[in-house]
């Protein structure tokens, strides 16, 4: 196999790393974006896990949770791809509508429930049904919605239950308690693809979905962020061509208090000339500039099966 080939499975499928274990939202997302029959997906403990996977040439590919409609960003993955050693590349993008369930090891009724094992990302996307069906339960986080599922069925507490998916209360053999817990029914999650550096020219196993336009991640910093007007000035870059920005975001360096660095989503790539010469713009007030990759857009959101 050559350096610049991704590997494959015995039977050629890319291997493509995701947050598992079976039954996970990042699980539907893979399924849901990659093409039919292309892929084999690799289940992985954590977020971190899964991108160290791909770092190290276990897996191909790897799709990771970037951010939520309703709780914002998944800032372990910003954190991973804004750190060392700087070779991943976004290379795509899927939206996934997520419907939680809460799931149980047997049939209970609801004032039987004590503990909720559940990701971290989880709960303020279900804060009303928690706070309204299940005042005072205590919420515990586990590694991912389908681990908590797997560790609840496991154990077999009647005082304990899940929210996951209705995917992961099949396979695990859970009991579905109430389905569509989540605050909102437009709830989406937004996941991204990654290759490596030396493999982002390949083309991912993506499906063509065709309607998403062009877009370009960077992450940026620099000590001239303590100056007045330091952030405008970068912004303007890109509003004086007209380029439409479709997130921003700040997040701490964990270096010192007030130190942070921006992350920004645009429409278009930097081959374009507008694009590329307010990259180099915002480049030069920086003390760092990094394209995290340019891709095609997610158009809509593919809904879940649960």
């Amino acid at each position: 196999m050559s350096p610049n080939t991704p590997p494959e499975s015995p039977a050629g499928r890319a291997r493509v790393g995701y947050l598992g274990p079976e039954g996970t939202f990042s699980e539907e997302a893979l399924l849901a974006g990659a093409e039919p029959g292309a892929v084999e997906p690799i289940p992985l403990g954590t977020i971190y896990e899964t991108v160290t996977a791909l770092r190290d040439g276990r897996v191909g590919w790897a799709i990771v949770p970037i951010e939520n409609s309703l709780e914002g960003s998944v800032t372990v993955t910003l954190d991973l791809l804004a750190g060392e050693p700087w070779d991943v590349r976004i290379v795509g993008e899927t939206l996934l509508g997520v419907r939680h369930c809460l799931v149980a090891a047997e049939q209970v009724a609801l004032e039987e429930i004590a503990t909720v094992l559940t990701h971290p990302q989880v709960p303020g996307q279900c804060e009303r049904f928690l706070r309204a069906e299940l005042p005072g339960v205590a919420v515990l986080p586990a590694s991912s919605t389908a681990e908590a599922v797997r560790t609840v069925v496991r154990e077999g507490r009647r005082e304990q239950a899940a929210l996951g998916t209705l995917l992961a209360a099949e396979i695990y053999g859970g009991a579905l308690i109430r389905a569509g817990v989540e605050d909102r029914g437009d709830n989406e999650t937004r996941f991204v693809w990654l290759a490596r550096e030396a493999d982002s020219s390949v083309p991912a196993p993506l499906r063509e979905i065709g309607g998403g336009e062009l877009k370009t991640s960077l992450v940026f910093w620099g000590s001239g962020a303590s100056r007045p007007g330091w952030l405008v000035r970068c912004l303007d870059e890109f509003a004086r061509r007209d380029i439409n920005l479709t997130k921003i975001e700040s997040r701490p360096r964990r270096e010192r208090l007030g130190s942070y660095m921006f992350f920004v989503d645009l429409a278009g790539e930097p081959s374009e000339e507008p694009v590329g010469e307010a990259i180099a713009g915002v480049a030069r007030m920086c003390e760092e500039l990094r394209v995290l990759g340019y891709y095609r857009g997610a158009p809509f959101a593919r809904p879940t099966a649960a």
